[in-house]
């Protein structure tokens, strides 16, 4: 009775296996069934669908019994290359499936089908690192790099346990797959971080799926326009969180991710389905204030709005407006960035730790401690700035040199007080980049949360950079300083400095900086602080219609922000700018021998709504030139400078430090 009642048990196990889907057995744990007979019936109809080339079609319950005229229809399919995909996970499940039955009943059959499944995910990759739906190539947007339903992922995840020896696959190809393997990785990920969409200038998700060769968002069906996916881009980000020492290019790419699903989740509404017989026939939005988070499928490249489509492929920007076939039969909206807002914090705190740890922090000990090199490879004595900066001598009798070798490091940097004579020296301005994205609202920790923002704060005295690019990615969302400079006689040569609200801050009474050659980019009072500037032959660059600075000038500083030979330039949209506000009523805020582009308001100044300070402020503007100098248009409380009052601004009498003959001219021998 016993030995019957098992038999019948055995039966029913199986019976609930076969009516599973075939992603519900090729994923499940059950290392019994992977031993039984019927999986080994599984796995001959699992070698029969292979094609010689490797791959599988898509779509199709494979468990199913096959009769003897399916069978040779199968076998004469066999050097047939139509239908093979990774789309809808074909081909890895199957290969997935192969590992479970081996690690059970290891023939050689099953092993030489997985390498062979894995030689056609290596065969079907561009050389740009990305993957078409369908290998070889069909025509039509089959051939674009496939995000779509995870294909790409899906393929990368399997790279990703073959290359690391994981163990998780049963069959273990040789080191020179395994070789192979990694570069077939790597190029994905680099394909992954070089398709991430810029949305006016900021890093934010991924389409379902971008063009093969300008790796843009592009087309798929009618109803799938190019668009940032909140379903495809989740499962994208979580690849990324998983790489073990990720780069400063896939930390970067993951912050930015994560600050866009926070910045387009939808609360306040769910999805209302009404099924009849296992099918979904009525789909509605309704308002719960309870309601979880939630993802749109689509939304515009340029703004994030949630759109939809019907089989016409016109947009329209509410469910209810597509008909019934599309509206019930697609899913439209998703949950599963969730999981990436789940595991960020986890994830950054993680980084954190093993940035502090021994092993990350120093390559090697510095042969120099005034000459010290930091590179991301490792070939320098350090992979971060700030870790360079803290091993540097404090208060050191001469200049520290930190040469910067090309690459993005993602990352907050400090220049203590007790740090100075720091000279930071960029391998190239456009290479050697210091990009993080801190802003107002993800500080949150009062008014003064602004100045908690910026991604390179100088505390200490004559400080030196230069050849670097100082970014704020943050994009649009307030004020986030990408340079702060808060100490006496700093000089900034040949840098790109860019942000949007408040990118340069410079600041403290009495305090004195000087800005040579350098862009400076920005929105609103992009150039703002207390402190005695000189911006010489600098690019100055609107991006919005704003305010290009806003000086807190003490009122016993002599100067403030004094801008020579300097070009005014704007983007595009750009088209009513004006020089600046006062940001404190003693404001001063001087242009001399400037080059004006027609963005510049012809009133040139704005109050700020303070009636005291047209009394208190000093704007003025000497020999200026270009479509945006109209002195005859100036507000009537600025200044046009005679040749006589001009004389007095000169490098030497703003910037010379009275109090220190060594430091006097501190500006013309930063070198």
């Amino acid at each position: 009775m016993v030995l019957f009642l098992s038999f019948i048990s055995g039966i029913s196990v199986q019976a609930q296996v076969l009516d599973q889907s075939w992603k519900s057995i090729t994923e499940m744990d059950n290392d019994q069934w992977f031993a039984s007979a019927e999986a080994k019936a599984v796995a001959e109809n699992v070698l029969l669908y292979q094609r010689n080339i490797g791959g599988w079609p898509k779509n199709i319950q494979i468990q199913k019994p096959l009769s003897q005229t399916q069978r040779n229809e199968l076998l004469a399919l066999k050097n047939s290359t139509e239908g093979c995909t990774t789309d809808n996970s074909a081909t890895c499940q199957e290969m997935l499936f192969l590992s479970k039955i081996y690690k059970q009943q290891p023939e050689e059959r099953y092993k030489k089908a997985f390498l062979a499944g894995l030689d056609y995910l290596l065969k079907a990759q561009y050389d740009n690192g990305g993957w078409p739906q369908f290998y070889p190539l069909k025509k039509g947007y089959y051939t674009h790099i496939t995000y779509n339903d995870d294909s790409m992922v899906r393929i990368l995840e399997i790279l990703k346990e073959i290359k690391d020896k994981t163990g998780f696959y049963s069959i273990q190809p040789s080191e020179e797959i395994v070789a192979k393997a990694k570069i077939a990785f790597d190029k994905g990920i680099d394909c992954i971080l070089k398709s991430q969409y810029k949305q006016n200038g900021v890093l934010t998700a991924w389409c379902a799926q971008h063009d093969e060769n300008t790796l843009l968002p592009a087309k798929a069906r009618a109803y799938e326009l190019p668009s940032l996916s909140g379903k495809e881009s989740a499962k994208i980000v979580l690849l990324l969180m998983d790489i073990e020492n990720p780069s400063q290019e896939v930390i970067k790419a993951v912050d930015a991710a994560f600050v866009w699903f926070e910045k387009v989740k939808i609360t306040g509404l769910k999805e209302e389905r009404t099924i009849k017989n296992g099918k979904i026939v009525a789909k509605k939005m309704v308002v719960d204030a309870d309601a979880p988070p939630i993802w749109a499928r689509f939304m515009e490249l340029d703004d994030n709005r949630p759109f939809f489509c019907d089989r016409d492929g016109i947009k329209k920007y509410s469910l209810t407006e597509i008909g019934e076939e599309r509206r019930n039969g697609y899913s439209w909206y998703t949950n599963e960035p969730k999981e990436v807002l789940k595991k960020y914090d986890k994830w950054k705190k993680k980084l954190s730790t093993e940035l502090k740890s021994p092993s990350k922090k120093v390559t090697k000990a510095p042969k120099d401690d005034y000459s010290i090199i930091v590179a991301l490879d490792g070939s320098g004595d350090y992979t971060s700035i700030q870790d360079a900066v803290y091993n540097s001598p404090s208060f050191p009798y001469k200049r520290v040199l930190i040469t910067v070798k090309n690459g993005t490091y993602h990352e907050k940097v400090r220049i203590p007080e007790w740090n100075t004579k720091i000279s930071l020296i960029g391998e190239s301005k456009e290479k050697t980049i210091i990009s993080y994205d801190d802003y107002f609202g993800k500080i949150n920790l009062g008014r003064n949360s602004t100045f908690m923002t910026p991604t390179l704060l100088v505390e200490a005295n004559d400080f030196v950079a230069s050849n670097l690019t100082i970014e704020n990615t943050a994009g649009q969302v307030g004020q986030a300083i990408a340079l702060s400079v808060v100490a006496d006689r700093v000089v900034v040569s040949n840098c790109n400095i860019l942000g949007n609200q408040d990118t340069l801050y410079t600041s403290g009474e009495g305090f004195k900086s000087y800005f040579k050659d350098c862009f400076i980019a920005g929105t609103v009072d992009f150039i703002f602080g207390g402190a005695t500037v000189v911006f010489d032959n600098c690019d100055i660059h609107a991006k919005s219609n704003a305010y290009l600075t806003a000086a807190s000038t003490p009122e016993s500083s002599e100067y403030g922000f004094v801008f020579m030979n300097c070009k005014l330039t704007a983007d595009e949209k750009a088209t009513e700018v004006y020089l600046g506000r006062p940001w404190r009523i003693h404001a001063k805020t001087v242009f001399l021998n400037c080059e004006m582009g027609s963005h510049i308001r012809k009133e040139g100044w704005n109050n700020w709504s303070k009636a005291d300070a047209e009394k208190a402020s000093f704007y003025a503007e000497y020999n200026c030139s270009g479509p945006g100098f109209q002195p005859e248009n100036r507000v009537s409380w600025s200044h046009q400078l005679k040749k006589s009052e001009a004389k007095k601004y000169t490098l030497e009498n703003i910037l010379k430090d009275s109090n220190s003959k060594e430091n006097l001219d501190w500006y013309s021998n930063f070198k």
